[in-house]
């Protein structure tokens, strides 16, 4: 199961997408995003989990592939 965590910049009404939480502050930074990367370590996010900042909507979810084999 691959790991996505997609953030969505309320105010530039933006979505991102990011294999990991450090994926993310590579790209964008702790003001863009409301909070720091140690907090957001820490927040426990787990799958389908939602964390809301001033600045930015976080949810970690997962990619879904197909189980089909050819």
């Amino acid at each position: 199961m691959t790991k996505v965590i997609h953030v969505h910049l309320i105010y530039e009404k933006k979505n991102l997408y990011f294999g990991s939480i450090s994926a993310i502050f590579d790209t964008l930074t702790e003001n863009q995003v409301g909070i720091t990367k140690s907090s957001l370590l820490h927040a426990g996010l787990t799958d389908g989990a939602v964390k809301y900042t001033k600045r930015a909507m976080i949810i970690q979810s997962h990619l879904i592939k197909t189980t089909r084999k050819i």
